[in-house]
């Protein structure tokens, strides 16, 4: 346990072959501190640190600050660098974790993010952990290479933050081939995003697949790149997004900077070649009827989106939505099925019998998709909780049937 004046209350510094496992870190102090943590693993002009694991420890009641420009605070913190030697991490895991009522993040990395000075971390693993009532960003990765995250839950997340501040669920910066699968996030309330997962800037080829989200109030998912960033970013380049189900969000009760606003799925800025392929987004009913239904926007942040393929997707709104896809140019649509009223609908809708078969076996089961679309879905339980996550071979045949037989 830290004391009131602690940044964190466990420290791992320039080690490596190490496990830290099967204890419990608190870190509360009598006021919120920014960039207070529970656990900090630090890598600084030590070299290449090799094969840290951390497996089964819970982190609880941090106070940190809640605004990101203050440094925030977190439940992990994964710090790299050096001035005299480069350093990094190396088949870093975090494992069957559990992290609670952390302010302002679950966990968090700090590390090369200039592609000038690039050296990024490699063979990360994040696994089978639970983030809960944590009302910040989940998981985000920052100056790493080919990092793995799957089989973890982040759920309700408090609505805390000031209206300042942007969060989501799970989502890389300055990193280069991330695969995020079968993870779900739900009941995320940050004032602006909220959306269950995101391939961020200066960022390349990032997969977000086989995930599920719901009832965010912001949509499944967000694509983005600064286009007033400096030098020392690559873009936002090759994101991958399919497979992956999203029911009822869009939800957000509340104004945003841009007013109501949370499309299900939301592309920001110059982003280039973006796949988005063989999801379902299944829009349920307005909460409130000033809540933004927008299905798709595709707007600037310094700039506007370049060749963005939408293949074989679904889209379902049980209320009248829409397509906003302003200035974005060579958007490609191949073999999508909107099912619904539509505004702006993006032309090469596919077959008619698609909706008839989504009827069928999706709506017919439950209006509200979860009977029909859990059957598309596989379960785990981490730390009493059930994660929901989108089963390959299952969700991979319902398409195959769709769009190959028709």
């Amino acid at each position: 346990m830290g004391n009131d004046s602690s940044l964190y209350a466990v420290r791992i510094f320039n080690s490596e072959h190490l496990i830290l496992r099967d204890i419990e870190i608190v870190n509360t102090g009598k006021h919120p501190l920014p960039m207070r943590t529970g656990l900090k693993i630090e890598c600084i002009n030590y070299g290449v640190s090799h094969n840290i694991r951390i497996n089964n420890i819970t982190i609880r009641d941090v106070n940190g600050s809640l605004v990101k420009e203050e440094g925030g605070g977190s439940g992990i913190l994964i710090v790299n660098g050096g001035d005299s030697i480069r350093s990094r991490f190396d088949s870093l895991t975090i494992e069957n974790c559990h992290i609670l009522r952390c302010a302002r993040n679950a966990m968090i990395w700090d590390g090369y993010y200039d592609r000038k000075n690039w050296y990024p971390n490699t063979h990360t693993i994040i696994r089978n952990n639970l983030i809960e009532e944590v009302p910040g960003d989940g998981i985000v990765p920052i100056g790493c290479d080919s990092t793995l995250i799957e089989y973890n839950l982040m759920c309700n997340s408090p609505d805390t933050l000031p209206m300042t501040e942007a969060a989501a669920g799970i989502w890389p910066w300055s990193c280069d081939n991330t695969i995020i699968q079968y993870n779900e996030v739900c009941h995320h309330k940050a004032p602006w995003d909220a959306q269950g997962f995101d391939s961020d800037y200066n960022c390349q080829n990032t997969l977000i697949q086989y995930n599920y989200s719901h009832d965010n109030y912001g949509g499944m998912v967000l694509i983005c790149n600064n286009g007033d960033a400096e030098d020392y970013s690559c873009g936002n380049i090759g994101s991958i997004v399919r497979y992956n189900i999203s029911i009822g969000d869009g939800i957000r009760p509340k104004k945003t900077r841009q007013g109501m606003f949370s499309p299900s799925i939301h592309i920001a800025g110059p982003v280039k070649r973006t796949l988005i392929e063989r999801n379902i987004v299944h829009a349920n009913p307005k909460p409130d009827i000033v809540t933004d239904r927008t299905m798709i926007t595709s707007d600037s942040w310094e700039g506007y989106a370049d060749s963005t393929c939408f293949r074989q997707n679904i889209f379902y709104a049980a209320e009248p939505s829409r397509f906003d896809f302003t200035s974005s140019t060579h958007n490609i649509f191949e073999q999508n099925a909107y099912i619904g009223e539509f505004k702006n609908l993006p032309g090469n809708t596919y077959s008619p019998e698609i909706e008839n078969i989504y009827k069928e076996k999706i709506l017919n089961l439950s209006a509200d998709g979860h009977k029909g679309l859990y059957t598309l879905m596989d379960s785990i339980t981490i730390k009493g909780h059930t994660l929901h996550y989108v089963k390959p071979t299952s969700i991979e045949t319902f398409f195959n049937t769709l769009f190959i037989k028709n």
